[in-house]
């Protein structure tokens, strides 16, 4: 039995603590805040409830694994889930609507013919089966498996098998951005928004994102979008219940200040009131920045993967309202309201200035859950964005905003009771990340940029989870993370993930 010290309680360190403690070992959690969970944290407020972090959960097979692997109950016998349907309804900056639905790609497919016109659905269909070749030929390597020491491989290998571009006299050409597949495959400006957000979601610039981007609207509209009752937050309670259960002991309101080595080998941990920790593993759930300050030197050595910096990375905003009136029948669970200008908007975003775009891409959620609201009189709306690191909106901002999500709301400025904004500010206080920066998910291509370090780091017995390193940032690739983390302590460092 090993002592295993973990820094952070975010889902990724929580998912390696509960592997690691039904393997046996002695598991320790450190974590400076007083609540559990990172990023799936709850604001709550005259009986309102709204999630801070993701609203909806992608990859159900994810948790499912880890409370299979965990536990005798599933994960269904601790949260309620349940199919959004649709999945996703899409407010074109033309004036069109689409409704996506849940899991049915010739349903999407009719969907968009529907609302976009003849020829649209096919187009999209016959990228969505390219999509799927993309994610068949990722998924092992970046997701399900530690990362290969040859990742040069990775980096210059792009999965996305992208249909020729021939124009009369000139040089055949494929897409190795998501904006040439939207001009040269999708070829409408409205289909090539809808697979733009996908990637601004995700903290992506969708002018360079690299091809393999695609399987982002795959998986969504493969393995659909599902809500949690009682949000998100329900998710991170269950899984420290379950790290509770196999003895995983929590130190919460405890600041790591230092990781101990001696002779080139990790020892422990020493936190903010003193106290030494002894350990023969440490697993790190903290940004690069963070992990590098505890060790006193990088935890990367040359020619390994370089960790991304936080600050070149997209942030979120989170605009909260408390609306008094019930939500209608039918109402859908989540609405996107596209920009007028995703090229604009795409620069504001990743040009460098914090600040909201003038005219930003929202996603606004509607959830159909009595536990997040006072009663049946009242609902509780959330409006995501992506924004710059250090991002502080003005009261002009939050006003534009409003305005813009009642296209979703319809009569949402009358009804609003308050409204309250989180910012990239609250996100940095959560997770620790400069500038309340947010890590993507790992791709090939793109030279590399968007690969994360390996699990291991150049000091034996240091580990790291999480979203800042491999598989990359997201819930799913948190759980992920977890696995190979405990798969890298338990088996070894030939441990690859294989099955």
């Amino acid at each position: 039995m090993a002592r295993i010290a973990v820094i952070g309680a975010g889902m990724g360190a929580m998912a390696a603590a509960a592997r690691l403690a039904v393997a046996g070992h002695d598991v320790e959690v450190h974590e400076r805040t007083e609540t559990y969970g990172g990023a799936l944290g709850q604001y709550r407020r005259d009986g309102f409830t709204f999630d801070t972090g993701p609203g909806l959960l992608t990859l159900p097979a994810v948790p499912r694994d880890l409370f299979l692997k965990t536990g005798r109950e599933a994960l269904e016998d601790r949260v309620h889930l349940t199919e959004t349907e649709p999945a996703v309804r899409h407010l074109f900056a033309d004036g069109a609507q689409a409704d996506l639905p849940h899991t049915s790609r010739a349903q999407v497919a009719a969907a968009l013919d529907t609302a976009l016109g003849g020829g649209a659905g096919q187009r999209w269909g016959a990228f969505l089966n390219r999509a799927r070749d993309a994610w068949d030929r990722s998924r092992r390597p970046l997701l399900e498996e530690t990362l290969w020491p040859n990742w040069q491989v990775l980096a210059e290998r792009e999965p996305y098998p992208a249909e020729p571009w021939r124009r009369p006299l000139r040089r055949e050409r494929r897409a190795t951005t998501l904006a040439e597949i939207g001009a040269w495959e999708l070829r409408d400006t409205r289909l090539a928004a809808l697979l733009g957000q996908y990637a601004l979601a995700a903290g992506l610039d969708p002018r360079t994102a690299p091809a393999g981007a695609a399987i982002l609207p795959y998986l969504e509209q493969t393995f659909g979008l599902w809500s949690v009752r009682g949000g998100m937050r329900a998710l991170a309670i269950a899984l420290y219940e379950r790290c509770v259960e196999r003895k995983v002991r929590f130190v919460l309101g405890s600041e790591v200040t230092a990781i101990r080595t001696e002779e080139g080998r990790v020892t422990g941990l020493v936190t903010a009131d003193g106290t030494r920790v002894d350990a023969d593993h440490v697993v790190a759930g903290v940004p690069p920045s963070v992990l590098d300050a505890l060790l006193g030197a990088p935890a990367r050595a040359a020619g390994e993967v370089p960790a991304q910096r936080e600050t070149d990375r997209a942030s979120r905003l989170l605009v909260l309202f408390a609306l008094d009136g019930g939500r209608p029948p039918g109402t859908v669970h989540r609405t996107v309201v596209h920009s007028r200008d995703a090229k604009a908007e795409a620069a504001h975003v990743f040009g460098g200035a914090p600040g909201v775009a003038a005219d930003p891409t929202l996603t606004v959620d509607r959830p159909d859950d009595p536990e997040l609201v006072p009663g049946p009189g009242h609902e509780a709306v959330t409006v995501r964005l992506t924004v710059a690191p250090g991002t502080e909106p003005t009261k002009a901002d939050l006003d534009r905003i409003t305005a813009r999500a009642e296209a979703a709301v319809p009569g949402l400025a009358g009804r609003v009771r308050w409204r309250h904004a989180l910012t990239p500010a609250d996100i940095a206080r959560t997770t620790g990340a400069p500038g309340g920066a947010v890590p993507v998910p790992a791709l090939a291509a793109a030279d590399g940029a968007l690969l994360h370090p390996a699990n291991s780091t150049r000091v034996p017995g240091l580990f790291t989870v999480g979203g800042w390193s491999h598989p990359g940032g997201g819930l799913p690739h948190a759980g992920m993370s977890g696995a190979l983390v405990a798969g890298l302590i338990v088996e070894g460092p030939e441990f690859t993930g294989s099955t």
